[in-house]
């Protein structure tokens, strides 16, 4: 029978092993870890284009939904969906949830100015007139 070495490179040895093993653990337990998350990329605080295109990516996610409608995601994550803003202030949500049920919002608020309208003669203007009416209580 042969003694029992203790050597420096077996430590070494059983040291990697239990990075590698710590290492696997982590990244299979990310999703549990850390839960969905969404990034939208780059969104105008304010436009004069009624129809904007939320796009971004989603990371940990089973569903998707803007307004509670459902956000098709691709196999990477990414997204594209048209939106037709309103005049006014614009509130945008993204809702994601993940397979553990846990969810994340995120909130995107955008102002739709609308441009004046062009004149159809040149030389002519326009004007707008609004009514206000008051009521004596």
């Amino acid at each position: 029978m042969l003694p029992y070495r203790d050597s420096r490179i077996t430590r070494v040895a059983i040291g990697i092993f239990f990075l590698v093993v710590v290492g696997y653990a982590y990244f299979e337990l990310r999703g549990i870890l850390f839960g969905p998350s969404v990034t939208v990329a780059g969104t105008a605080s304010s436009t004069n284009d009624p129809s904007v295109s939320i796009a971004g990516s989603a990371q940990r996610i089973s569903s998707l939904s803007l307004n509670g409608k459902a956000v098709t995601v691709t196999q990477t994550g990414a997204f594209d969906e048209p939106y037709l803003l309103a005049p006014g202030l614009n509130r945008i949500v993204l809702e994601a949830k993940d397979k553990y049920g846990r969810d994340t919002k995120q909130i995107i608020s955008i102002v739709y100015i609308p441009a004046p309208a062009a004149s159809s003669k040149p030389g002519t203007m326009s004007a707008t007139s609004t009514a206000t009416s008051t009521v004596a209580q």
